[in-house]
């Protein structure tokens, strides 16, 4: 097992298959935890979509629970999967959850810190519960993760920076996933986080453009930190970017959030 194990978990239930049969080709139900919104659609062995993606608004104050009920509801919705995979956006260390900056508080990002629900939240082992519900196989890993895990071409040090209700990031080398650092919360710039600076609700408050000059600060901030050799920027927001970030900078499409839920399955990727 390499260094990669301890970012997802897998946890199954009971679920029998008939005596001697093979499942060459699981389906999985990949799911895609956001602040805003919770996606899920159902790929195939190798990736591509086999369902239309199913998509509702994520709802606060938004408990363990609240949230599992809404997750086995959108999966409901979907053709029968052979497992499950979701991405979640906080830390995630063998599928329990250690941060869920979102899910704490009261209405939602930018809103008070609810202490019942910080409570409720620390290390709920969301990859096991999800799991029941499902009644699959289930691995749970960072949102950023697992939407670098589709993206990422195995050489070198990769940076994924994820921009939507918050920032993500996750860091790849030669194609292995490494320790994920919560660099979000670290200070950016003028006393603010880079959450703080280029999350959504700033976005919306300053205009496209102002934002899209502290994403390109941010960028050189990760650049000169981490040498990488190549960054990818996806999540909703990053078609709001204009310009050239750098050569060794590509803008990738949101939907890998939802296609890099069966690298978590795949030999030498997230949580194997």
């Amino acid at each position: 097992m390499d260094a990669t194990a301890d970012q997802a978990q897998t946890s199954s239930t009971d679920h029998p298959e008939a005596e001697g049969a093979a499942d060459p080709a699981p389906l999985t139900a990949a799911i895609d935890v956001g602040g805003t919104g919770l996606k899920a659609a159902v790929l195939d062995s190798a990736g591509a979509m086999v369902s239309d993606r199913v998509k509702v608004s994520t709802t606060y104050p938004c408990s363990p629970t609240k949230l599992l009920d809404d997750l086995a509801g959108l999966v409901g919705r979907l053709p029968h999967v052979d497992r499950a995979s979701a991405g979640f956006p906080g830390m995630v260390r063998s599928g329990i959850v250690l941060s869920a900056p979102h899910f704490v508080t009261v209405a939602g990002p930018g809103s008070d810190i609810d202490d019942e629900l910080s409570r409720a939240w620390d290390h709920f082992p969301l990859a096991d519960e999800l799991a029941k519900r499902l009644e699959v196989p289930t691995k749970v890993a960072n949102d950023a993760d697992v939407q670098g895990a589709a993206v990422v071409t195995g050489t070198g040090l990769e940076l994924v920076i994820t921009l939507g209700t918050g920032v993500g990031t996750a860091l790849f080398f030669d194609g292995g996933l490494l320790p994920h650092l919560e660099f979000a919360h670290f200070p950016f710039r003028k006393g603010d986080t880079f959450n703080e600076q280029l999350g959504e609700r700033v976005r919306a408050r300053i205009g496209d453009g102002k934002w899209a000059k502290r994403v390109a600060k941010a960028v050189d901030c990760f650049r000169q930190l981490t040498f990488f050799d190549h960054c990818y920027i996806g999540g909703g927001n990053a078609q709001r970017l204009s310009g050239s970030l750098g050569d060794d900078v590509t803008t990738v499409d949101n939907s890998a959030g939802i296609l890099g839920g069966i690298k978590l399955w795949e030999s030498g990727h997230v949580g194997v």
